[in-house]
């Protein structure tokens, strides 16, 4: 490769990464553990850590030390998107140590809380997307009760909307609680507002809806209104869950 075209010694370009010590890496390379545009790497190799794809042991790393991958934790009332016009709260509000500029993942109605992914990945966040890649999301929904067994037959079965028939991937009553009920969503779809339009469709309006994961991220104990960085098995497995 020219010496001007970006590329370093794979092993420094892993270490910086945070794959293990240089030492570490070239062992990695010598036993055949590390790929890099699809080709088996050998020790002497180069990278170049904006472009070439680096995967060890079957995993994607990012060797590329700009991308940012975060998690939030959106509150009710703050907006899905980076600045608002009107002046109410945005995601950006909550990103104060992030220089980079980000896009956020999918979309969280004013209403919804949960999980977002925010990311400068251009790529990784039209694949999370598009319904092509069939990402799963998982709501949890506080909807009016009593719930009867027939309507969760019916979301698992096909319900149809103005804009076409919606299938839920999975559903689960969760608990009963006097007049409302706990139920847990799991789709694919990502028109705008679906589950709401779903739960409204079956007689069942939504109260309160939380978005519990997006594919293999979950929301886990992150609290309202704060973000974390995703570790580098959860961007590795971001990457497979889009993989063409």
């Amino acid at each position: 490769m020219p010496e001007n075209d970006g590329a370093e010694r794979l092993q420094k370009v892993m270490a910086a990464a945070g794959v293990g010590s240089r030492r570490a890496c070239e062992t990695l390379i010598i036993r055949g553990k590390v790929t890099v545009d699809g080709r088996l790497a050998q020790l002497g190799d180069r990278a170049n850590p904006a472009t070439s794809v680096i995967m060890v042991n079957g995993e994607r790393i990012v060797s590329d030390t700009t991308m940012v991958y975060l998690a939030m934790n959106k509150p009710r009332d703050v907006i899905s998107t980076m600045a608002d016009e009107k002046g109410r709260t945005a995601i950006s509000d909550f990103l104060g140590r992030v220089e980079q500029r980000v896009y956020h993942v999918g979309r969280l109605d004013q209403d919804s809380e949960g999980l977002l992914l925010l990311t400068n990945d251009g790529t990784l966040a039209h694949k999370l997307t598009h319904p092509s890649y069939g990402v799963q999301k998982t709501y949890l929904c506080e909807v009016a009760g009593p719930l009867p067994r027939a309507v969760g037959r019916r979301l698992l079965s096909g319900v149809e909307l103005e804009d076409g028939p919606v299938t839920v991937d999975a559903f689960k009553l969760v608990d009963t609680l006097g007049k409302t009920a706990q139920i847990e969503i799991t789709l694919h779809e990502g028109r705008k507002h679906i589950v709401r339009r779903l739960m409204d469709e079956v007689g069942h309006p939504v109260s309160r809806l939380i978005r519990t994961s997006i594919g293999p991220i979950k929301l886990g104990d992150l609290r309202s209104g704060r973000t974390r960085r995703l570790n580098a098995g959860e961007i590795a497995a971001l990457f497979a869950a889009v993989e063409d």
